[in-house]
This record gives C-alpha cells, structure tokens and sequence, in this order.
C-alpha cells in the first residue's frame, strides 16, 4: 500500500459488506481514518470485526434524514471533517415491468437517489477544502440489464445529480465524481440469483463483461482510493467506469 490517503478522514455510507466494506478496507490501509455505515447492526459488528478499532461503524439508514444527522454529530465529535465522502449505500431487486410494485419503487429511490442526495448535503459544512466526494453508480445507468430498470433509473439520476454538483464545485470546493462497478461478485448481487444459482448468475455475467469475468469489489476499491487521493485531484464531474469493458462496448 502507498498511504494514498494518509491522515484524511473518510465516511463510507452502506461500509458493511461488499464493495462498501473493500473501500473501507483499502482506505483504512491507505492510512485514512474511515467511519462506515449501514443499516444491520450485526453487520456492522462483523465489519468492525474485520476492518480493526481505527474504524467507526454507525447505524445509519440513509434514506433517514434523522439517522443523517446523527451519523455527522458523530462524525463532527470525534473527527471534526470529512475529506472522503463515499456516497455508497444502494440497493435494488430485480423487478420487470409489468412486475414493479410501488413499495419497490419507493425503497429503490428513496435509498439509491434521496439517501445519495442528502448523505452529501448534510455533509457539507464538515467537508474540508478540496474535498473528494464519490457516488457509486452502476453500468445500469447506461447498459440495462433485464429487471432492473427502477434500480438503473435510480443510478441514471445520481450520475445527473453529479453532473450538477459539479456546477457546485467551485463555489463549495470540493471534487465530486462516479464510480460505476459493472457485474462485481457481493453478497447484494448473489442476492438476487436463486438458491443454488450463484454461479449460473456470475457465468451468465461474465459472458456479457469483454475480459470474460465479473469483477472483484477489491478490483472497485482500487478506482475510489484513486479518486479519492490528491492524485485525481483535477478529476470532477467524471464517470470512471470499473467494469471490464461492460458498458463499453
């Protein structure tokens, strides 16, 4: 490791598994102080277990704008600012048209774009000058995938959203920037296959990704200390995609 983000403080929404939980491992041996969140105190505990004491884990839903403000109070006692911003918290099932109910609906939206939305502006007056902000998107937004079109409808809007704040960046000083997996082996992913059907799901997938394979969240922590470090420092407003080819082709 390089200590890439050395003495910077960072919070990652949805820090409990899968690539929330390989950011904060990689952040925190890249020498960053990480706060993680989620929603499921055990896996917030089996997180901690793992990542070591330097992390803090808070319970936080981020479509709760209450549990929001509580995350930052911690956030604003024990560190005082935040210097990495992962906007990473998401979900999604796999719901056709013709299949889509409104409570899917308005779970998908309210943690993919209104938790996103409001994770970064309630953090505002804790980001340090030049801060990195980084909201996870996803190959959905441009390269639909079969039952997922609320979930890529919500990953569409955030990546609009970005373009926006980055019109903000100047005046607010920071750097905000997409970082879209393609097909990556997490528990959320494996989640939506059948019992037994995870590794017809992955070759399904990896049929479909250029390098013949689905990603690692390893493979996707790498891209964010990137854009998170001083060496994206003139990053903004981007989209990287970490996806093997995916949506690019």
């Amino acid at each position: 490791m390089s200590d890439a983000l050395a003495g910077k403080v960072a919070v990652i929404t949805g820090g409990s598994s899968g690539i929330g939980l390989a950011i904060a491992r990689r952040f925190t041996a890249e020498g960053a102080r990480v706060f993680i969140t989620g929603r499921r105190q055990a896996q917030l505990d089996a997180a901690i277990a793992d990542l070591g004491p330097k992390v803090t884990a808070v319970r936080c839903d981020v479509g709760d704008l209450a549990d929001l403000d509580a995350l930052y109070a911690v956030v604003e006692e024990q560190a005082g600012r935040i210097d990495v911003l992962v906007a990473n918290a998401g979900g999604g099932v796999i719901a056709p048209l013709g299949q889509i109910t409104e409570e899917q609906f308005d779970t998908t939206f309210a943690t993919n774009v209104k938790g996103v939305l409001f994770s970064l502006q309630k953090a505002l007056p804790l980001l340090s000058p030049g801060a990195s902000v980084i909201v996870t998107g996803s190959t959905t937004s441009t390269r639909p995938d079969p039952g997922l079109e609320v979930y890529g409808a919500t990953k569409a809007a955030v990546r609009n959203l970005v373009r926006s704040w980055t019109l903000s960046s100047k005046a607010r000083n920071f750097r905000v920037n997409v970082l879209s997996p393609g097909p990556t082996e997490t528990p959320g992913l494996l989640g939506l296959a059948p019992d037994g059907g995870q590794s017809a799901l992955l070759d399904h997938l990896a049929d479909g990704v250029p390098l013949g394979r689905v990603g690692h969240p390893d493979e996707i922590a790498a891209a964010a200390v990137f854009l998170a470090s001083d060496a994206a420092s003139f990053v903004n407003g981007a989209e990287l995609f970490a996806d093997g080819g995916y949506a690019q082709v």
